[in-house]
């Protein structure tokens, strides 16, 4: 029997024996309880018997509640273990690019590209950066050698930066974030003073990409409706 933390209280009968009035203790097991009750019925008062229909009732209580902790563990290590395969199921998405079926202001579907997964409390988040567009990049062309153009970035208000992260004092004109105004099959190219330069080596580079949120966005893994 166990016998850590057992707490016993007695009373002195009228005839001056002292008996047991309760026993606590939250481990105690059947085979526990069983002992107790056949220790109880020898030491029964023979005039005044235990009522064994009522001992019977609590131990088979005892025994559900037993079954039904047990039944809570199996269940605990159960859920325990399907976190811990979705969590690895989740990982293979980390890199990749997904959705979870909300619409941008633009009226598009909202895409993010993965960093992480975590379980929490049981549920597994992706932890992902939203695309705010897509930029198509530009070069500046050697009219001499292709081979030597020059790959540039430019900011959301057209601002070309060179190689070194500098300003260039040009700016291209878009229609939209990372869109790129064309006419006349040529980029639409302004100066300094805001004057549109007809003679100018910008051109598109025929690339893109991703323009993202500075902020993470946590989603259920359950709720996302595309990877790709």
């Amino acid at each position: 029997m166990a016998t850590d933390n057992i707490a016993v209280n007695s009373s002195t009968g009228l005839d001056g024996n002292s008996y047991t009035s309760s026993i606590s203790n939250d481990e105690l097991t059947n085979d526990d309880f069983l002992t107790l009750m056949i220790t109880e019925l020898k030491l029964q008062d023979p005039t005044s018997p235990t009522d064994s229909a009522q001992m019977l009732q609590t131990q088979m209580q005892m025994s559900t509640i037993n079954t039904n902790q047990d039944m809570v563990t199996a269940m605990q290590s159960l859920q325990q273990s399907f976190s811990q395969t979705a969590l690895s199921n989740a990982s293979n998405i980390i890199g990749k690019n997904i959705e979870d079926g909300n619409i941008s202001e633009n009226g598009i579907n909202k895409a993010y590209t993965v960093t992480s997964v975590e379980s929490v409390d049981g549920q597994v988040l992706v932890r992902a950066q939203e695309m705010l567009y897509l930029e198509s990049k530009i070069k500046l062309t050697d009219p001499d050698d292709s081979s030597n153009d020059i790959l540039l970035d430019y900011n959301t208000a057209g601002e070309i930066i060179d190689a070194n992260g500098n300003k260039t004092g040009y700016k291209v004109a878009l229609n939209n974030p990372g869109d790129p105004i064309i006419k006349d099959s040529s980029l639409v190219i302004y100066d300094a003073d805001n004057t549109e330069v007809s003679d100018h080596n910008y051109a598109l580079a025929g690339l893109s990409s991703a323009v993202y949120s500075d902020e993470l966005t946590d989603i259920p893994f359950s709720q996302i409706t595309k990877i790709f």
